[in-house]
């Protein structure tokens, strides 16, 4: 039982042909084979379509959901695959493509029916295959009843009750899975920690695994502004408010029962579980390594791919596959179609400019064995060096200038692959005020020192050729990236080892705060860089930079609650030995 109470605030009310939404309607119907009513993707099956099936959770409220299954479900019964989200089970792939993304993120025309809820697999598949896909409207969301919460127990608790519902309806064999990208990927985690006993595997297509630190307070600093700016204001709509992180934190900025309520412990998930995670993406890639590490099966399969997940999940015809064969294998009991012998870890190794990543790199285990965790530390002159120098030096910026940093290169005199996760650990102080929030950015340098940028999605499916032919509104993070990045506020420092996954990923507790007294003192900040797959070829570079504002994405941590003031100096040498250290490969 929380103690603390979340705030509460008012969301829009659904309306009528926005994002798909329909009023309140229960009914069914049948869309017969060749059915195209979005313009894209004809059905190759008919579809049994149940519009507005009302199930009630254990205290009384309501949740409605809309379930497509084989028109002849009702004699020969078929396993469901539940997808859950608040974005509304009728805002579908194609409406989300055409508003946020730039050239429908390289999905082909005719990959998607329209029938797909947003980050969801896409029943014109699934159906003519043998499930049911349940596309869920969580508490709050449109006509489901109760205050929109977002993750966390109560979210988990709904999903038991809805996995257990769906099991007793006479058109299901009693398999549920999950399935799904993004929020719909996360809430697996927090479910499946639950162990509802119809729900027999689990998908998670890139699931962060701690909304505190891995979204809204990554490092202790506020990180909402992409959620607040757009999904909450544009994406999520009900009739009785949700419960609001802005305001959360506005009250309880340090980690507290509600907070915490929003990690899922994994080390309580024992079912199959597939998972993907991709480096580009700045939210959800932590979630599925530490998914990886905890989840208590011996079935588990880890494949990280070199994509924007949107595009993994509806353009890229390998993933697909292989989601139907995990499942066909799980919940059908198809034991013979190969999925036993399938990795259970792939890497992708990112090249950056207009080279292909490689993809489906077979691995032993993630970290990979043969890591090589070595450390490059800060020199003189703006350089990175094995050895730590032995003269203590120092170097500055203005912590309240976006353009300001501190940058340390280490050029590659051959090929060479970083793989896994990197962390920095710096000295630093400031006279000026007492706390600092710092960002340490990777890049990738070419072989004339320049910046270069990766390509989340594959060029052939995009109508230009180069970085320079990307107007300003096209150059979004969701398809381009610029290096992993480490977010700490200095008086958030304390790290429990005993809870981190990692040494290279300290977790944080946030329950404290530590000012700097006096001002001017020099602190050491172990700093989690998000992990990186990254190739250097011969000449190459790879840079450091450390600096007050994010350089490297927007949605953590604007100006509006960073905590900067004056000058940050950062030492090195001598007994302030500050370095990163690099997972080579």
């Amino acid at each position: 039982m929380l103690v603390t109470k979340p705030p509460v605030v008012p969301i829009g009310a659904p309306k009528e042909g926005e994002g798909g939404y329909q009023p309140l309607n229960p009914r069914t119907e049948v869309l017969p084979a060749g059915w195209n009513g979005s313009g894209h993707k004809p059905l190759t099956c008919d579809i049994h379509v149940e519009h507005d099936l009302a199930l009630k959770m254990r205290d009384g409220k309501t949740l409605y959901m809309d379930v497509y299954r084989p028109a002849g479900s009702d004699t020969k019964k078929v396993p469901a695959l539940i997808c859950w989200s608040p974005f509304g089970k009728k805002f579908n792939g194609l409406m989300s493509l055409k508003l946020m993304t730039p050239w429908n993120l390289g999905v082909p025309d005719g990959a998607l029916s329209g029938l797909e809820k947003f980050e969801a697999p896409d029943p014109a598949d699934w159906v003519a295959r043998g499930y049911a896909i349940v596309n869920v409207d969580s508490r709050g969301t449109g006509h489901s009843e109760g205050v929109m919460a977002i993750m966390g127990t109560q979210e988990a608790e709904d999903g038991y009750d809805t996995i257990e519902g769906i099991a007793q309806q006479p058109w299901c064999t009693g398999n549920i899975g999950l399935a799904g990208n993004s929020h719909l990927a996360i809430i697996q985690w927090f479910i499946a920690a639950l162990r509802p006993p119809s729900l027999k595997a689990i998908a998670p297509w890139e699931g962060c695994g701690d909304l505190y630190r891995e979204q809204f307070g990554r490092g202790g600093i506020y990180a909402g502004e992409l959620f607040d700016k757009l999904i909450a204001k544009y994406m999520l709509k009900g009739h009785n408010g949700m419960e609001s992180f802005q305001e959360m934190w506005k009250q309880h900025p340090l980690s507290n029962d509600w907070w915490e309520d929003k990690r899922p412990d994994m080390k309580k998930i024992n079912i199959p579980t597939y998972i993907t995670g991709t480096w580009t993406n700045t939210m959800h890639g932590m979630g599925a390594i530490r998914g990886w590490l905890e989840v208590d099966s011996p079935d588990k399969w880890l494949r990280w791919h070199p994509w924007q997940e949107w595009y993994d999940l509806w353009g890229n015809p390998q993933a697909k596959d292989e989601l139907m064969q995990f499942f066909d294998y799980f919940l059908q009991g198809k034991k013979d179609n190969g999925w036993d012998k399938m990795p259970k870890v792939r890497m992708a190794v990112l090249k950056f400019g207009q080279t292909d990543p490689l993809e489906n790199v077979v691995e032993d285990s993630f970290p990979m064995a043969r890591t090589d965790y070595k450390k490059l530390y800060l020199q003189p002159e703006n350089k990175l060096a094995f050895e730590a120098p032995k003269e203590q030096g120092l170097t500055s910026y203005n912590s309240e200038s976006d353009d300001a940093a501190a940058t340390f290169t280490y050029t590659f005199p051959q090929k060479t692959q970083i793989v896994g996760m990197p962390k920095a650990v710096l000295y630093m102080s400031c006279d000026d005020a007492d706390d600092m929030d710092i960002y340490v950015l990777i890049e990738k340098l070419d072989s004339a020192g320049k910046p270069m940028l990766n390509l989340n999605i594959p060029w052939k499916g995009i109508p230009v050729k180069s970085f320079d032919e990307f107007t300003r509104e096209q150059s979004t993070e969701v398809v381009l990236y610029k290096g992993p990045c480490g977010i700490l506020r200095a008086s958030h420092r304390a790290v429990d080892w005993d809870r981190s996954m990692h040494p290279n990923w300290p977790l944080h507790p946030h329950n404290v705060e530590e000012k700097i007294q006096p001002p001017g003192t020099v602190v050491k900040l172990d700093i989690g860089i998000w992990a990186m797959g990254i190739e250097y070829e011969a000449g190459e570079s790879l840079r450091v930079v450390v600096s007050g504002r994010n350089k490297a994405v927007n949605n953590f941590g604007t100006s509006d609650w960073v905590n900067n003031k004056g000058t940050h100096k950062l030492h090195f040498g001598g007994e302030y030995a500050s370095h990163v250290i690099l997972p080579f490969v």
